[in-house]
């Protein structure tokens, strides 16, 4: 896994190129928000439960046919499986969001996982709802937790998403 700094690092050396305006930039634009990015991690971590239990919750509500028989969320293995999985994206989505990078995003979450949903026909349409619904409940509870701009808070949830919903052609 790699951070902003170490991303920024490598592609510099092996260009075998010095830091330019961009690259400063780019670095101080990364510490600047190290503490909100800290707090936004440990706002998440105190809650992480409540949030998955949260944006279930109102998923379900939202596509109430998941839960139904039939649904792709209908019996108690399949209901704590959506759980599972959500709390999955919220966990790698907080280490993302820590790096400022979304490499660990493609090495631990995304690789496979479109095809994977697919051939389980797990609807990836209603799992970047859920996505959604997450990214907005941790955005309130950054914002409760004192973390003004939260911008940054969207960028692994709207990565992950992009990336779930893109198609081949």
């Amino acid at each position: 896994m790699r951070d902003a700094v170490t991303t920024l690092i490598k592609n510099y050396d092996v260009t075998g190129r010095y830091f330019d305006r961009n690259a400063i930039d780019s670095l101080k634009s990364y510490f600047e928000t190290g503490t909100a990015r800290v707090q936004a991690a440990a706002a998440i971590n105190s809650n992480a439960a409540a949030i998955v239990k949260q944006a279930g919750a109102k998923l379900f509500e939202d596509l109430p046919e998941l839960i139904r028989p039939g649904g792709n969320a209908y019996t108690t293995r399949r209901f704590a499986a959506c759980l599972r999985d959500m709390d999955y994206y919220l966990r790698y989505a907080t280490y993302a969001l820590v790096a400022g990078n979304m490499n660990v995003l493609d090495e631990r979450v995304l690789q496979g996982l479109r095809e994977t949903y697919n051939s389980l026909g797990v609807p990836i349409g209603s799992t970047v709802q859920g996505i959604q619904i997450m990214k907005d409940i941790v955005k309130a509870q950054v914002t409760a937790a004192g973390v003004a701009n939260t911008a940054f808070v969207d960028e692994p949830f709207d990565y992950i998403t992009r990336e779930l919903s893109e198609i081949d052609i």
